[in-house]
């Protein structure tokens, strides 16, 4: 294939599909509108600190970021493996065990701390549960309501299956997805023991996976173009031209946008044809994440690299000192919409330090230093009933990538390479 492709945006998952095409020789140049490569996974750099834009947590189930890794050469210590642990000080402890699965699950529920047998025994209820609909359940159904199903108790939804659903699909269980959520336990608790690991990268998420794509697709002939915003796709006889690009006279036989959705439907619009697409994908409902980041000190160390936090506002707090950051540098989680929105920043951080000294007991040291990042359309809010658009759109040659399409994921950093390398296959089938 010599035709050349455009990709626009240079998140992962526009990079996943520039990675794969650069693989198999098609000439490909990708458009970012930022400096820093990720999209809404990247480094953010301020007052001397390299933080990312949020956490984010990786299973051993997703494969395939893990082979793009391999295949950009990335390095095996960017990950941090953990067996699957679940945290709340003071409440619960439960970590799988190092034995094949199912007993890997079934001797970490024998060993924790904090559930009554009671408890233990419902969890491996939900699991047989599910085993016998083969993971199928009605597709009208909430989390709630599949808790309910499955006769789960409060306490165990309150201490494991609601913070698992919120981490993994970023929307309350109340309004979550029971199928999104039933296709992640499928592939992570009921799967392998090595799918259910905890991967927690130990460098910000720009070195993760963006800046060795970047590399791989440099010694292959792939231009990258960053700080270059295309704003609109015009479709002529010779091929699709983008405006914005500084090669004015290059045309393009195919164009992958890979944006985040809230700018796939001005470039839908503007190349004609596309009015029930862009509708569809500007209706999709949105859930915010906000990070506060608390540098505590040296002498400050959690328990875990990751705890889960009870009582409000954050959800997790990550140990960034334990996973290859500075020591003493906190970074709490929370997800969804909430209450806590109309707090200002500093107010944010209060509450994010007040909890985690309720939470852990004891007196910790004033931040020396903080910042709250908030991600106001972070993800979608994953609900039942959700239309997602797939990655084909009606004009030929031009397709869409994204963490946002049609997948049996939530919106993670595996669906959004999974549509990349799904597009890439779809040109490459094509050609």
């Amino acid at each position: 294939m010599t035709a050349s492709v455009a990709v626009i945006g240079a998140g992962y998952a526009g990079l996943a599909c520039a990675v794969e095409l650069a693989r198999r020789g098609v000439q490909v140049t990708v458009f970012e509108r930022s400096h820093t490569l990720g999209g809404r996974a990247r480094v953010v750099a301020k007052d001397g600190h390299r933080i990312d834009n949020g956490q984010h947590i990786l299973l051993g189930a997703y494969t395939e970021l893990s082979r793009l890794l391999r295949l950009t050469g990335g390095t095996p210590k960017a990950l941090e493996r953990r067996p699957l642990t679940l945290h709340i000080p003071g409440r619960m402890h439960l970590q799988a065990a190092a034995l094949p699965a199912p007993l890997h699950l079934a001797a970490g529920l024998l060993f924790a701390s904090g559930l009554a047998w009671r408890d233990r025994l419902a969890m491996l209820g939900m699991m047989r549960f599910l085993k016998r609909c083969r993971f199928l359940v009605d597709p009208a159904w909430t989390v709630a309501e599949l808790m309910r199903e499955a006769e789960q108790p409060s306490t165990l939804v309150r201490q494991v299956w609601e913070p698992l659903c919120v981490a993994a699909l970023n929307t309350p269980v109340a309004e979550a997805s029971a199928q999104v959520f039933a296709n992640v336990l499928r592939d992570s608790l009921a799967a392998d023991a090595a799918s259910s690991e905890l991967l927690i990268p130990r460098v910000d998420l720009s070195e993760l996976f963006p800046v060795p794509a970047a590399r791989f697709l440099a010694v292959r002939r792939g231009k990258l173009r960053t700080g270059t915003a295309v704003e609109a796709i015009e479709r002529t006889p010779e091929g699709f031209r983008l405006e914005g690009d500084p090669t004015t006279r290059q045309r393009y036989a195919h164009v992958v946008l890979a944006t985040a959705p809230h700018h796939a439907g001005a470039l839908l619009a503007s190349a004609g044809g596309c009015d029930r697409l862009a509708a569809l994908i500007d209706a999709l409902p949105a859930e915010p994440i906000t990070t506060i980041y608390l540098a505590l000190g040296e002498t400050v160390r959690l328990p875990h690299p990751m705890i889960g936090l009870a009582d409000g506002p954050a959800q997790w707090a990550f140990d960034r000192g334990q996973c290859g950051g500075k020591a003493g540098l906190i970074a709490c989680v929370i997800s969804a919409h909430g209450p806590y929105e109309s707090l200002s920043r500093d107010e944010l951080v209060l509450a994010a330090h007040t909890q985690l000294e309720r939470e852990l007991d004891r007196r910790l040291p004033a931040p020396e230093w903080s910042q709250a990042i908030t991600e106001k359309r972070a993800t979608f809010a994953c609900r039942p009933g959700l239309v997602r658009p797939g990655l084909r759109t009606p004009i030929p040659g031009l397709w869409l990538a994204g963490d946002y399409l049609d997948s049996p994921y939530p919106a993670t950093l595996e669906s959004a390479v999974r549509s990349g390398t799904a597009a890439a296959a779809a040109i490459l089938r094509g050609a």
